[in-house]
């Protein structure tokens, strides 16, 4: 009760100071034009103290806002019969009247305009206060709610008369670890999820929270594919080098992920997730939704109906509040990141990674300019009465690659993405059917510094020394692959980047080296086929060798002609990849439990590059070494990054029957199509799991 006394007070001392404002700034207006206009005084004809000037001023601008708050609202009313063009004009006149009554109810009768002069006052100090209000309201979150409701209103349907079954919103918190969460939690971060688990409510839990595992390929284009599409074979990487086309792939490339999301929907024989009635916001794929926008696998579509990847920003920025709302907050950002690098400089933070350039204002576009318009997007699907809606926010992901998982930047995102979890919240209890919210992650964050810091060389120089190639003698930095980057560029129909030099192959023997967090990939182009260990070492004899002895390398994965497969670690040790379990991991014994499962299942591919390079883990601390200018990193095996998180409602049955635990993204896919089902959502096809199967030595049931 004293929490909610106090937020009353709280807002209502916020309102007072607006209008305190608003006000002083509508005095200061009427002072100058009083300057300006001959025909406008605030002075008596023998003339006044500067101070009875302001006085009248004052007095003027608060009577005027008065009267314009309690007249005008009953002259519209009066006026509702008259034709709109001659209201219109009316408007003005009107507005001079009102000014005018506002300079005669001044007690000192100072003060006077003629008829005309009256019109041009009364119209700049009504632009001049709305434009006030407007600029100090744009941070307040009551106000932004209010205004985002009237936009999705337009866009509310006429739904059928009668009982709805629930629709559900998935509200995936990009890179946020099971961990992180729980920790940001505890320290009072995220409010709103620690209600959604009882803490502080008397009721109990609404939501039930499991950590789930991802595949080896601990990225947002690998789980996003499986949630979305329940398939994500042949992804082993966030970028990789595929021999039969010539040409890199990478997740946040619009061509390729259109490529990988046809490969998934005729894999699975359906659309996806989203196939009915459903909205996509935000994403790297589809989902098989009928609306979508800001979906990275349609950017490179031309524009008409079936492509609306940016309808969502020429649909939030349409409303002048929510472009200074945002517009601000951007500017705002950019100022944060800049402040808090030089503070990371100055205090010489470790591990640190360059933050000029243009990361503040990818930064700002991620943490500011995306999370507006998904959560304006998906608010807008809720009061459209959407059965379903999947959206991805990207903010946390982005600061927590170059600040830390665990740093102070990423807290206050990800305090600001609690926010927008209760803003969508709130929006249910407006919209036309009741909603079930799940919040979802992709993949957490492992800590760390880069390879190339502690080593001074990157994976790229290493495999280079060990094919006896000559290395530069200065390491270069590696592209980061941040999907924020991607969406920027998708945004503002930039030329897609092609990945450098590295993504070329090259017209001699030389290897491509790719980096995926600190999952790294060496392939061979001038060799049609995936190279086995035997042909690798008969070409280049130091190479294995000179990799797996590295002390920044956990483990390699190579295909071998004896044994299938086989997994290579320091001194020599060598397991086929049949022989891995958990019991005897061999070179995986850091790595955890379901470490051999996840290679064994890459090694199946038919895209695994020559070499899986894993860097090394630490299990006491959770680092990794990123092979990519990121001190959290995600894509590869080790720590925290292979562990997001499941939050949903225990209406929902649990997610797993058993009692075991949730392994892979094609898993979690299973487990949101029962949701969607038990809600009488939509009815998605069920996988072939025989097919499946045969393909999938993990197969489809695990």
């Amino acid at each position: 009760m004293r929490g909610v006394l106090g937020g009353r007070w709280r807002r209502l001392a916020s309102q007072v100071g607006r209008s305190a404002t608003v006000w002083a700034v509508s005095t200061v207006t009427m002072l100058v034009l009083a300057g300006i206009l001959p025909d406008f005084q605030l002075q008596s004809p023998d003339g006044d103290s500067a101070t009875r000037i302001a006085v009248a001023a004052a007095f003027g601008a608060g009577a005027f806002a008065l009267l314009s708050a309690l007249v005008w609202p009953l002259l519209v009313r009066l006026l509702l019969l008259v034709p709109a063009l001659v209201l219109g004009l009316l408007v003005f006149f009107l507005n001079g009247a009102l000014l005018l009554l506002a300079l005669r109810l001044n007690p000192a009768e100072r003060g006077g305009a003629g008829p005309e002069t009256a019109v041009v006052v009364a119209a700049v100090m009504s632009a001049v206060a709305s434009a006030t209000g407007g600029a100090l309201a744009v941070r307040d979150d009551d106000a932004y709610r209010r205004r985002l409701y009237r936009l999705a209103d337009r866009r509310r349907r006429n739904l059928p008369p009668g009982p709805f079954s629930h629709g559900t919103v998935f509200l995936q918190l990009d890179g946020v670890g099971h961990d992180v969460l729980l920790d940001a939690v505890a320290k009072g971060l995220m409010p709103t999820v620690a209600r959604l688990l009882g803490a502080g409510v008397r009721t109990g839990p609404t939501h039930r929270l499991v950590p789930w595992r991802t595949d080896w390929s601990s990225q947002t284009g690998a789980s996003q594919l499986g949630i979305l599409h329940g398939s994500n074979f042949d992804v082993p990487a966030f970028r990789w080098y595929e021999k039969d086309q010539r040409e890199v792939v990478v997740c946040n490339r619009p061509t390729s992920a259109a490529e990988l999301q046809r490969r998934a929907v005729e894999r699975t024989g359906d659309g996806g997730l989203l196939s009915a009635d459903g909205a996509s916001r935000g994403n790297l794929f589809g989902g098989g939704a009928d609306e979508q926008a800001l979906v990275l696998s349609i950017a490179t579509r031309r524009r008409g109906r079936e492509n609306r990847s940016r309808e969502g920003y020429f649909a939030y920025f349409s409303d002048p509040a929510n472009a200074v709302r945002t517009a601000l907050s951007f500017f705002a950002e950019v100022g944060r990141e800049i402040g808090q690098s030089t503070r990371a400089r100055m205090c010489k933070t470790r591990p640190r990674v360059s933050r000029g350039g243009l990361y503040p204002l990818v930064r700002a576009f991620a943490t500011v300019v995306e999370r507006d318009v998904v959560v304006a997007a998906v608010m807008g699907d809720m009061f459209a009465g959407r059965t379903s809606v999947y959206a991805d926010l990207v903010a946390y992901d982005e600061v927590a690659h170059h600040s830390g998982p665990h740093s102070r930047d990423a807290g206050k995102v990800l305090q600001r993405l609690d926010r927008s979890l209760a803003l969508i919240e709130k929006a249910a209890d407006h919209a036309p059917r009741p909603y079930r919210i799940v919040v979802l992650s992709d993949h957490g964050q492992s800590p760390g510094e880069t390879f190339r810091s502690r080593y001074g060389l990157t994976l790229g120089d290493l495999v280079r020394a060990g094919c006896g190639l000559p290395v530069p003698r200065r390491a270069r930095r590696t592209r980061s692959g941040a999907e924020a980057r991607a969406a920027v560029r998708a945004a503002l129909r930039r030329p897609v980047e092609m990945g450098g030099e590295q993504d070329r192959p090259s017209r001699r023997s030389e290897p491509i080296v790719l980096a995926s967090g600190n999952l790294g990939l060496v392939s061979f182009p001038d060799v049609p086929h995936r190279m086995t260990k035997e042909e690798i070492d008969a070409r280049h004899p130091a190479l294995l060798a000179t990799l797996a002895n590295h002390p920044g390398v956990g483990f390699l994965l190579v295909r071998s002609e004896r044994h299938g497969g086989v997994v290579l670690g320091a001194y020599g040790a060598e397991v086929p990849v049949d022989e891995l379990d958990d019991a005897s991991p061999g070179p995986l014994a850091a790595f955890g439990p379901g470490a051999a499962d996840a290679v064994r299942r890459t090694h199946s591919f038919p895209h695994t590059a020559d070499i899986m390079v894993n860097s090394f883990h630490d299990p006491a601390d959770g680092e990794v070494l990123a092979f990519e200018e990121q001190i959290g990193s995600h894509g590869g095996l080790g720590g925290p990054q292979s562990r997001p998180f499941l939050l949903s409602p225990r209406a929902f049955s649990t997610p797993t029957t058993d009692g075991t635990p949730l392994v892979g993204a094609e898993q979690i896919h299973r487990v949101l199509r029962r949701w969607l089902r038990e809600t009488n959502g939509p009815q998605v096809p069920v996988t072939n799991t025989t097919n499946v199967s045969e393909a999938d030595p993990r197969g489809a049931g695990q």
